[in-house]
Formats: structure tokens, sequence, C-alpha cells
């Protein structure tokens, strides 16, 4: 200590692989007052020593659940303190003011003003600017966390699952030439150049009589409401253009990102190719696995992530998204009181509502059930 990961005393016992005598010496220790570890304790005793405040450590659980280049990215600069440095820039700027109006309450008596209002709306302004771009960051710091989903959509017998086969390089789904075979979501995931892409094949979208397939129709119609990208999957052979264009129309209404692609072009004739170029930017085979690599790199450009800078502060944690809101929302009645020249101890109490919503991030402010929660996810051991 202070040199460890939890700046405390820390004994290492290095031994051989064996089962038994691993077992033993953790039996020796407990019977000489050691104890298990609880999950996420190291981490949360660093914590507790002032190694690192509450964002970093949430963050190292990130760190270990990342299965992407992209999501390891956002977890060590998380780690490393870079949205932590934001919101204490934030919360000195923000307690300087405070403790200027907490002076005005002082002097009430008074009638003192020690807070210039005009500097103190500029101030606000300016914060909730930065909060605003926090909260505006999390649409792409979570999907580089947990990945990008995207639904597979399209009619019955389009080539969704073989589509889904050749992207996992496995026989995930069924294929068959019955149409309806895929009567429910199958999901799955692959890394694409750093990013972690959660595809969904769907069933067929059509109108049906089955009861079954019918509810995997309104299933797939819900995942792709809920998707970050659509990929619309057309057949020529099975539709005309007319027809596929009034599909993609349905698809555009949902306001989700589409990417429509035309299968089986191994199966099209040159002069249908061009007719259908119209509508769709990509061609594949997805049997064939021709086009597929084009289609990655357009899923990459869609979700525009390659445009992030090393040095973006993303918010990925949902925790830290909903405590910014709470804060822009304090700050905003701040404004509001300042224009309705309300009297200081609203405005005292409004800013400290803000000053404690930073702090639940950081963990400057924290209860032992937030606590509990956070670190009760972690393996034992971090």
């Amino acid at each position: 200590a202070p040199h460890s990961y939890t700046r405390e005393d820390v004994v290492e016992i290095s031994t051989h692989n064996s089962r038994y005598i691993i077992e033993r010496i953790i039996e020796l220790l407990i019977h000489n007052g050691a104890r298990a570890a609880r999950p996420g304790e190291f981490t949360l005793r660093a914590f507790l020593n002032g190694q690192m405040d509450l964002s970093q450590a949430e963050a190292v659980a990130d760190l270990i659940a990342s299965t992407s280049a992209a999501s390891h990215r956002v977890a060590m600069q998380q780690m490393r303190g870079g949205f932590s440095d934001v919101l204490k820039q934030l919360r000195e700027q923000l307690i300087q003011f405070a403790s200027l109006i907490e002076l005005e309450l002082d002097f009430s008596e008074e009638d003192v003003e020690f807070a210039n209002r005009s500097q103190l709306e500029a101030l606000i302004l300016e914060i909730n600017g930065v909060i605003r771009k926090l909260i505006a960051s999390f649409e792409q710091g979570n999907v580089l966390k947990n990945g990008v989903p995207v639904v597979i959509a399209g009619r019955p017998n389009v080539g969704k699952s073989t589509l889904l086969n050749t992207l996992l390089n496995e026989e995930r789904a069924i294929v068959s030439d019955i149409a309806g075979t895929t009567r429910d979501t199958i999901e799955d995931e692959i890394n694409i150049h750093g990013v972690t892409f959660r595809f969904i094949d769907t069933a067929g979208i059509r109108d049906t009589l089955d009861i079954i397939e019918a509810k995997g129709v309104e299933r797939t119609r819900e995942k792709m409401r809920q998707a970050r990208l659509i990929v619309y999957l057309a057949d020529p052979q099975q539709d005309d253009l007319e027809e596929i264009k009034s599909q993609i129309a349905e698809v555009a209404q949902l306001d989700v990102p589409y990417v429509t692609v035309v299968n089986k072009m191994d199966l099209l004739k040159p002069e249908h190719i061009d007719a259908f170029r119209v509508i769709a930017p990509l061609f594949i085979s997805a049997k064939n696995n021709v086009g597929v690599e084009e289609l990655k790199q357009e899923l990459l450009h869609k979700v525009n992530l390659h445009n992030l800078d090393a040095g973006d502060v993303l918010v990925s944690n949902v925790r830290h998204v909903e405590a910014l809101r709470k804060t822009e929302d304090a700050l905003q009645r701040v404004l509001q009181g300042i224009n309705g020249s309300v009297t200081s101890d609203f405005l005292a109490l409004d800013i400290r509502q803000a000053l404690h919503h930073l702090g639940e991030i950081t963990g400057s402010v924290s209860t032992d059930d937030l606590l509990d929660n956070i670190f009760s996810k972690f393996c034992i051991g971090k």
C-alpha cells in the first residue's frame, strides 16, 4: 500500500496448478481468519480508498465484459478518467457559484447579491451544453458497449436465414425452400472491424392465416421498430420492382436507418440488376457469399461510428445518462428561476440538486444500496 489496486497491503501466493493444493491453501487461510472475497470487493475497496471514482469502477466491469475493440476502447477511456475529468470540471464550476448563492442565504436579511445572475446564467447555459452533448453521445456509447442491433427483414424465402448463416460463418438458422420456416427471431453477433453487430433473423413479412406464423410476423415488426439498423432483403425473382418499392416505403415509415439489399444476384440477368439499382445500393448472393463484404462495409457506414475521435468522451452507462438528464432538468429550473427573479433559496435548492445528480455518477454522493447494486454484478476476484 498505497501502490496496490486497492491501496491496501496485498499478499500474492504462487503455487503449482494442483486443485488439491489450491483448495488446501484456501482452507488453511480461512481457518486462520481470512474469508472469500465478495463479488466486486477488490474494486469496491479501490473506490472506498480513493483509488478510483464510481464511474471508473463501473468501467472495470465493462472492460472485463468487452467483446470488441470498440467496447474495449470506451471502457478504457472511462476507466482512465476521461468521463470523470469532464464531470469534475463541471462540478467545480457549479460549486463556485453555489457557494456564493449559499452566502446570500446567510445574509438574506440584508438583501445582498454575491452571485452575478448574468454570469450564473451564462455558466448554466455552458454546462447544459456540455451535458446535452454527453447525453447525445449515449446512443453511440451504448451501441459500442452492447453491440448494434441489426434486424434482417423481408418477405418469406428471400434468403434471410442464409444471409445470417453466411455472416456468422455457421449454420445458425434453418434454411428451407418452404416459405415461413423461420417463425421466431434468431439472434447472434459478430465482430466487424472492431464493432459488435447483433444480427436478428426474423420471420418473413406476409399476411398469413397461420396463428403461430402471424405471431412471428408481429414480432418481426416489433424488432424492426426497436432496431438500430434494418437490412431489408428483397428477391426480384419473387416480387417485381413496384412491389419491392412498396415494401421499402413501409420500412421507411419506421424512422429506423435501413439498407436495401437485393439477394440472389447470381440468378439475375444484367438488365434486371440495372433496373433494380434505383432501389438498392447492394446486390449479393448470400448462398455464394458474394457481395457480403460490401454489405459489412455499408453497415459500418450506416451506424456512423467511423468518425469518432480517440479523445471523444462517450456515455455508455444507463445509470449515468439518467443522472445527466436529471442534472439538466435541475439546471433548467435554475435558468427559469433566474429569468423569473426567484429568491436565492430556490436557486440554491436546484443547484444542490444538480450537484447531487452529478455526484451520483462519480460516487461523491452514494448510498449503500447503490454500491451493493453496482458491485454485486462484478465477478469474484475483481
